[in-house]
């Protein structure tokens, strides 16, 4: 049993490597074939075996034991495209004064890596209690349906999973859900100069004011209140028209107090528009705080909270804790960069609180 800190730090340098070869390989949703073929040659050459389905990889210990329970090691490997105030080479993996910049540095290739490196520390472990598989995903920042999705079913049951986000490894023990609806209120049409017409408008407004007054009864100890927000409205064809019909969006977050399906009645039984969901894949998801992961996690110092962010954490079926190294404010952002120091203490931190778990 090789366990020993240099073993760590040999992780730690294949680990940025990997990261760097990331960094200078595009892999915009669903374009991340190229990164793809990057992470099978890495488990290539760690001769160990894994499965592909469209762009995901996943992979499990050598000594696999389906009588025991499977803990889940998850990130994803595609990226946003690069805003416009960029003034590096997104594409080129830059270290300068501890830091390396680099497009999907910080979301989520650091956290990618490091758990990359946590499952190769475990990957030839023959005392383990659990079972631990790895899966690199696709589509997580367009919230796609051939990401995670694909491959959960693919996967045996698993018992708790770790999603790799930037969170400074801290331990997002819950995160909200998101609802997308699209609504339409409907009057009749009539000219605006005399007593015609139904406006859509005026019906809209009226649902509208509803829906910011509202106030879900049930609120989360670690999420807080479920939050409403319009953010989109459209109506009318010209001046002197009274509007038929007015369109509006609500983005709606989630807490695990509640279902999507019990959000989407609430809302519907209180106004007169149609109520359309876009989806109700991502829902809310979370982890107890006694759970061994958890625990380990805070005798390690780290903070719990609840994260009003969705990730790839929506479409897992199991308790699942969101962590792992870099700050979220960098993601999406120009000039995105991870501490090298980060990725080095985000591998320890994983490796302890996993041990601490899969060896009891």
């Amino acid at each position: 049993m090789v366990n020993t800190l240099e073993n760590i730090q040999t992780l730690s340098k294949e680990a940025i490597e990997l990261l760097k070869n990331l960094i200078e390989t595009p892999s915009f949703s669903k374009e991340e074939e190229h990164t793809a073929k990057l992470l099978a040659d890495f488990f290539e050459k760690k001769n160990i075996p894994f499965h592909t389905k469209k762009n995901n990889l996943w992979a499990y210990n050598k000594h696999f034991d389906p009588s025991k329970p499977t803990m889940l090691l998850n990130s994803h490997h595609d990226t946003v495209k690069p805003n416009k105030s960029w003034t590096l080479d997104p594409f080129k993996a830059i270290e300068q004064d501890g830091k390396l910049y680099g497009l999907g540095s910080n979301d989520a290739g650091g956290c990618l890596v490091s758990l990359i490196a946590t499952f190769c520390y475990f990957y030839e472990r023959k005392d383990l209690t659990y079972n631990v598989a790895i899966a690199t995903t696709a589509e997580e920042e367009i919230s796609g349906k051939e990401g995670l999705e694909i491959v959960a079913p693919e996967l045996p049951e698993i018992a708790f999973a770790i999603v790799g986000e930037p969170t400074e490894m801290h331990l997002a023990v819950a995160e909200k859900g998101l609802l997308v609806l699209d609504c339409t209120a409907k009057g009749i049409s009539g000219h605006a100069a005399r007593e015609e017409g139904d406006n859509a408008i005026y019906k809209a407004l009226k649902d509208i004011q509803w829906i910011t007054e509202y106030k879900f009864p049930k609120v989360s100890p670690t999420l807080g209140p479920i939050k409403m927000s319009v953010t989109i409205i459209n109506a009318g064809t010209q001046h002197n028209v009274v509007p038929d019909a007015c369109t509006f969006t609500i983005d709606v977050r989630v807490t695990e107090q509640y279902t999507l399906e019990e959000v989407i009645s609430e809302i519907k039984a209180n106004i007169q528009s149609e109520v359309v969901p876009r989806s109700i894949r991502l829902r809310p998801s979370s982890i107890p705080m006694e759970h061994p992961i958890v625990m380990e996690g805070l005798k390690l110092g780290r903070t719990a909270y609840g994260s009003p962010t969705t990730s790839d954490q929506a479409l897992l079926d199991c308790p699942s804790l969101k962590m792992g190294p870099g700050h979220s404010a960098r993601s999406h952002s120009a000039d995105e960069f991870i501490y090298l120091h980060e990725i080095e203490e985000g591998i320890a931190q994983y490796i302890k609180m996993v041990e601490g778990v899969v060896t009891r």
